[in-house]
Parts: C-alpha cells; structure tokens; sequence
C-alpha cells in the first residue's frame, strides 16, 4: 500500500514550508519473481537450441555417410561390369 504524506511548516515570520513523503509498505523494488522466470526461460531456450542443433549436426553425418554408402556401390557395380566384360572378351578371344 502507498500512502502520502504531508508536512507543513509555518516559520515565526510568517513564511510555510510544505514537505510531501510517498510512503510504501514494501521496501526495494519488486518483481524479483520476473527476472527468475526470465533466466528459467533464457536457459530452457539455450537447451532447445543446443538439441536442434545436435541434430542437425547428426543429419549431416547420416547424409555424408549415405553418399560414401551410395558411391561404393557404384564402385562395386562398376568393377562387376568391368569383369563381366574381361570375361566376354576373354571367351571371344578364346583366353588368348
């Protein structure tokens, strides 16, 4: 609660003086509850992006490894094909 006070003063010659004091029942500031709830959000949210970003990081290596998967099979057919041919060409030739 805010309650406001007054003081007047009257001098002998004559002259006032009027003093005002705002008195409030809780000292300080408030809204300590806000900064709390703040930092708790500030670090729920560097948790979230800390995730995201993990996985992101695990997609890329599951993508770079399909690709080196993917260009060893194509490695493997090629040098089935190659021998496929050598054998073709071996029996046209009579293995000469």
């Amino acid at each position: 609660m805010t309650e406001e006070r007054t003081t007047r003063v009257e001098e002998p010659d004559g002259s006032t003086h009027t003093t005002t004091t705002v008195v409030t029942d809780h000292p300080g500031r408030s809204g300590g509850g806000k900064g709390l709830m703040f930092l708790i959000a500030l670090v729920m949210l560097t948790a979230v992006a800390f995730l995201v970003f993990s996985q992101m990081g695990d997609a890329e290596i599951a993508k770079d490894n399909a690709v080196a998967g993917a260009a060893n099979d194509v490695g493997n057919a090629a040098q089935q094909a190659g021998d496929a041919v050598q054998d073709v060409a071996n029996d046209v030739t009579n293995g000469e």
